[in-house]
């Protein structure tokens, strides 16, 4: 089990989502529009009870796809096993951008 830490927060990170594409992309959910992108939050070990999961566990999402994995609107016409495909996927795609914007960086990545 791993010990409880401080939450990782970065303003530049949610900052970074403004204005881009959604990287969640859910067929028959997603409105395309990028003026309604935020950095949408994943489930994952970190989050809790009134505790959101940490900013590396999110990606861009637009507004009708954040509904659906918020839960305000079903996942369309897909089965449920795709979910995580859709997390992962877009988690990876937020990450990419966010080391293309130099909001993040690893050390060694060539």
């Amino acid at each position: 089990m791993l010990q409880k830490t401080t939450p990782i927060r970065s303003k530049k990170i949610r900052e970074a989502a403004r204005g881009q594409a959604c990287t969640l992309q859910i067929v028959g959910a997603c409105c395309g529009d990028w003026s309604t992108t935020v950095l949408a939050h994943l489930p994952d070990e970190s989050h809790g009870i009134a505790r959101k999961s940490d900013d590396l566990s999110a990606c861009f999402a637009c507004d009708a796809c954040h509904a659906v994995i918020d839960g305000r609107a079903r996942w369309p016409a897909m089965e449920a096993e795709h979910k995580d495909w859709y997390l992962r996927r877009a988690q990876m795609r937020t990450w990419r951008v966010l080391v293309d914007l130099e909001v993040v960086t690893i050390k060694g990545a060539a």
